[in-house]
């Protein structure tokens, strides 16, 4: 093929695509999926919480995962109920909360960040527990349904590096128990992200997502689009799959001024989206 040939068929498939209808920029219901793109409000970390509020507006999704830092823990009854009304008249809609870090069993501290989850309405806590009181956390499931989804964090964590630890656990605890897996801390303990992603199937109740250069190296994180993490393999995967639930935006890099690299990034995730939305309906 020469080159005229090869950059007519290029903008010739770039034309079809942007003549296919686009779906919602946040929302993307392909086949029996429905992904939501969200924001892991830790993101936003060095700001207040109005301005992590305008920030997550502005990366054009109203899903927020809330971190500690935008709603301290040890916040009054009034004061969840505040932050709660701060979130949902900016249009935005609170999708979990955490990381909620368990070290040791503690039932009135356990019981607390549960009735947090509650007040704030939560319907899913990203929680990292000691291996041995995962199991225990169940019957807080049951008792409040808020989903828990276990959050790896690669090599350096002691208890559930791969998704595939802490699944060995949920898949005997009730449905609401699941994952919540971080394919840039799952890539870098040298599994197969998008293998780990079906492995969990429908034990996947949250994603994080984020790049990197150097799939082993933490200190590469990148826009998404700009390192090495498959992401028209990962959407593929979640697609087959039917998942219904969240791909919040975890951006850990360049924490005084994340909005650009966050934009950048979900631009590239919607674009990766749009284009497999295309090809469904030629399929259809």
């Amino acid at each position: 093929m020469t080159r005229r040939e090869l950059m007519g068929s290029v903008a010739a498939a770039a034309g079809a695509v942007a003549a296919a209808p686009l779906l919602s920029a946040q929302e993307y219901k392909i086949g029996k999926a429905d992904i939501k793109m969200g924001v892991a409000s830790y993101s936003f970390r060095k700001f207040p919480r109005a301005q992590a509020i305008q920030m997550t507006k502005q990366c054009g999704t109203p899903y927020i995962n809330i971190k500690s830092v935008h709603l301290p823990l040890d916040s009054t009854p009034e004061q969840i109920d505040q932050a709660k009304k701060e979130f949902e008249d900016a249009g935005l809609i609170i999708v979990g909360g955490g990381t909620f870090r368990f070290p040791k069993w503690d039932e009135k501290e356990i019981r607390s960040a549960f009735e947090y989850a509650k007040r704030a309405g939560m319907p899913l806590m990203v929680v990292m527990p000691e291996r041995d009181i995962l199991p225990k956390l169940g019957k807080f499931v049951e008792e409040y349904n808020i989903k828990i989804a276990v959050h790896n964090h690669g090599p350096e964590d002691k208890n559930f590096p791969r998704p595939q630890d802490a699944l060995a656990i949920v898949k005997h605890m009730d449905p609401r128990c699941g994952l919540c897996i971080d394919i840039g801390h799952t890539a870098r303990t040298g599994v197969n992200v998008v293998e780990s992603i079906a492995e969990a199937g429908p034990r996947l109740l949250d994603m994080h997502t984020k790049d990197l250069k150097d799939m082993m190296v933490k200190e590469s994180q990148c826009d998404c689009g700009a390192g090495k993490m498959p992401f028209p393999a990962i959407y593929q995967q979640l697609i087959k799959m039917g998942y219904k639930g969240c791909c919040n935006l975890e951006y850990e890099i360049h924490e005084n001024d994340p909005l650009p690299g966050m934009e950048r990034s979900f631009f590239y995730m919607r674009g990766v989206l749009n284009g497999l939305n295309y090809l469904d309906s030629k399929r259809a």
